[in-house]
């Protein structure tokens, strides 16, 4: 069984639901607190042993190649200034060489077809694909532990989280099978079922594992839900002929990529921070008593 090493991260997207701030800076470098959400992907990715990244990415997204390399200036004067301890994270985020690729999505045809565009680079291996615009606070990072489970059982596995039975047609959801603690045998799944016809309340949570086999479905898939080409669909197909398996993940999981998600986890994550939490405790119980 040949171990998950790359991970597809589809960056194309144009963040509509975070207008305007997305307008001129692309949604995964939108800040949580002092960094950009793609910052907490990328960490995560390498906690779990990813060694490639492949960015898919679109018109306008340039900014995030930039963000991976060097910016010689700052640098510079951060060196000067002796900001040290600046300096060295900023260091700690560049690429090694080779560790990243950038491929490009030339028209917005869904989540299926972004990870499609990436087929070249992964070849005939198991690989992770991430949704950029969801951080999961976990311990270990939620990547992790489906490449733990992935490690132990093979096949195909996908990150889920219960939510409430009310907000189901909003996500992917899977069809459940025989359980055992967290992991679950899949039996289906359907993107956004209309409301009160979901087969359970475990939502698809931006982490996947998936066998290369995909990318036979993915090209022969027809446009789903929304008119795009949809990743859950070709999934579908796939789990005819191969073993596909839910995982309940620990951690809690914010959709950045929504404005409240976005503001709860610039609060949450600040709290949970050693070095700024105490304040942002008072600055928001100041805000609450106002």
């Amino acid at each position: 069984m040949k171990p998950v090493r790359k991970a597809v991260l589809p960056v194309a997207g144009l963040g509509t639901r975070v207008l305007p701030g997305t307008k001129t800076v692309p949604k995964e470098l939108l800040n949580v607190v002092d960094r950009p959400i793609l910052s907490y992907i990328v960490a995560e990715a390498r906690a779990a042993g990813i060694e490639h990244i492949v960015f898919v990415t679109g018109r306008g997204k340039q900014a995030i190649e930039d963000y991976f390399d060097h910016q010689v200036e700052l640098e510079a004067q951060l060196k000067a200034k002796g900001k040290t301890d600046v300096l060295d994270a900023l260091l700690a985020e560049l690429p090694r060489p080779g560790e990243m690729s950038f491929v490009r999505q030339m028209a917005p045809l869904g989540l299926g077809h972004a990870v499609w565009c990436a087929r070249d680079i992964i070849g005939d291996e198991p690989f992770a694909v991430m949704l950029p615009d969801v951080i999961v606070d976990a311990a270990p990072g939620a990547l992790k532990q489906l490449i733990e489970v992935h490690d132990r059982i093979g096949g195909n596995v996908i990150g889920v989280e219960a939510v409430p039975d009310s907000e189901t047609h909003k996500y992917g959801v899977v069809a459940p099978g025989e359980r055992d603690g967290r992991l679950v045998q899949m039996t289906g799944m359907v993107e956004k079922p209309p409301q009160g016809s979901a087969p359970s309340n475990l939502s698809i949570a931006g982490r996947y594992i998936l066998q290369p086999e995909i990318f036979a479905a993915l090209a022969a898939q027809e446009k789903g839900a929304g008119g795009e080409i949809q990743l859950t669909d070709a999934m579908v197909r796939l789990m005819a002929g191969q073993p596909f398996h839910a995982y309940e993940y620990e951690g809690v999981t914010h959709d950045c990529g929504d404005k409240i998600g976005l503001l709860k986890a610039n609060v949450a994550l600040a709290l949970k921070r050693p070095d700024l939490g105490p304040a942002a405790r008072a600055a928001v119980e100041a805000i609450l008593a106002g």
